[in-house]
């Protein structure tokens, strides 16, 4: 009686086991076997999605990113010292000598000054950032550059003039570059004095994909400040008077 039961537990379990077989069988396809997974893939299934192109909404808020290149965070000015006048040495009447003696005196005559005992100021930009609006397509950007000022040993207190540079790249395509003389007043020769110089001009074309490279950062390259000339036109005036 038990084998009985046994008996019929396992061939009813069977029977549900060769129906659900059955049935995957239906579903796997035309050829009725069993899918799984191990198959190669349908010619005919479509290729998976690409990825999706810039929609206009995202070219509408893009602002391209500023970037400071290499070198153009830091700005240094230095006094202007007169180089120490050549030794004259007394001779020897040896030659070798005398002539090792000459050398190491024009070598200690040709050495430039302590750099750091010359400094007038250090300038330097800590942060970048902009701002972007678009009309009759053109892409308008406001840069603002954030940096402080670091009074050095030769020092005096007035208005000193650093030459930023702002520009907007498309490739190597410049499409916007400005130098600007920014003035600033420096008042207390012990600490530090905070800047903020904002470009509001720049309009470039609108861009039709997110390539524009926008820079800013010192140019020490940059000719002297209209400021300059004007002093020394001031001294030249003053010597013939």
């Amino acid at each position: 009686m038990a084998f009985h039961t046994f008996n019929g537990r396992f061939f009813a379990g069977l029977a549900l086991t060769g129906f659900m077989l059955a049935a995957a069988g239906c579903q796997s396809g035309d050829n009725g076997i069993l899918n799984l997974g191990f198959g190669k893939k349908d010619p005919t299934a479509p290729p998976p999605p690409q990825d999706p192109k810039i929609l206009a909404s995202q070219l509408n808020a893009y602002c391209p990113r500023v970037t400071l290149r290499d070198g153009t965070a830091f700005f240094n000015t230095y006094a202007n010292e007169a180089r120490k006048p050549r030794p004259k040495l007394k001779k020897t009447g040896d030659a070798a000598q005398d002539a090792a003696a000459q050398a190491e005196a024009d070598a200690a005559a040709a050495t430039p000054p302590d750099d750091s005992a010359r400094i007038i100021y250090q300038a330097s930009i800590s942060d970048v950032t902009r701002d972007c609006s678009r009309a009759d397509g053109q892409l308008t950007m406001k840069i603002a550059v954030a940096g402080k000022i670091v009074p050095g040993p030769k020092f005096t207190p007035g208005t000193i003039t650093m030459p930023i540079r702002t520009a907007v790249m498309h490739g190597t395509e410049v499409l916007y570059s400005q130098i600007h003389q920014y003035q600033v007043q420096v008042t207390d020769p012990s600490v530090a004095t905070q800047f903020v110089f904002t470009d509001s001009n720049i309009v470039v074309p609108a861009p039709t994909a997110q390539d524009y490279q926008a820079y800013a950062g010192y140019d020490e390259n940059a000719p002297k400040a209209a400021t300059d000339k004007l002093k020394k036109g001031r001294k030249k005036a003053a010597a013939t008077n």
